[in-house]
């Protein structure tokens, strides 16, 4: 199966360890660019710069990921005291899934932030609470 990663890139680290284990049980896996770099990790890392560089777009790059892939998993970790984050760019990315039919799959249970709740709630998203076996179902 071919899966997108959405995430924040300050989980970078976490999603490079879960590629390793999808990839470990047979699937392809896309990653932002941010990731595939670890941009984030440079001490001059300017978000703006990272997704509108040199002619570059990340974000129709991800999108194009997204298209490609047969499902696509949100990587929601703790972020600024948010348990199970979801920002801004990643719930863009939800949006687009969900726009394109894509099954939408959360690694952990929808995050408390009420200004996207009931919007992320719509997009009727599968939590498999960390079991990657649940992936497809």
């Amino acid at each position: 199966m071919k899966i997108c990663i959405c995430c924040s890139l300050t989980f970078t680290d976490q999603v490079n360890e879960l590629a390793k284990k999808l990839k470990s049980l047979g699937h392809e896996v896309l990653l932002p660019n941010g990731v595939i770099i670890e941009a984030i990790k440079q001490a001059d890392f300017d978000p703006v710069a990272a997704k509108r560089n040199n002619g570059y777009d990340a974000i129709r790059d991800h999108f194009s990921k997204i298209e490609e892939s047969d499902l696509v998993l949100i990587c929601n970790y703790t972020k600024k005291g948010i348990e199970n984050y979801i920002g801004a760019n990643t719930f863009l990315e939800i949006g687009f899934a969900y726009y394109l039919d894509k099954p939408i799959y959360s690694l952990y249970p929808l995050p408390d932030q009420p200004y996207i709740y009931d919007e992320i709630a719509s997009f009727d998203i599968k939590v498999i609470n960390g079991d990657l076996a649940k992936l497809g179902e």
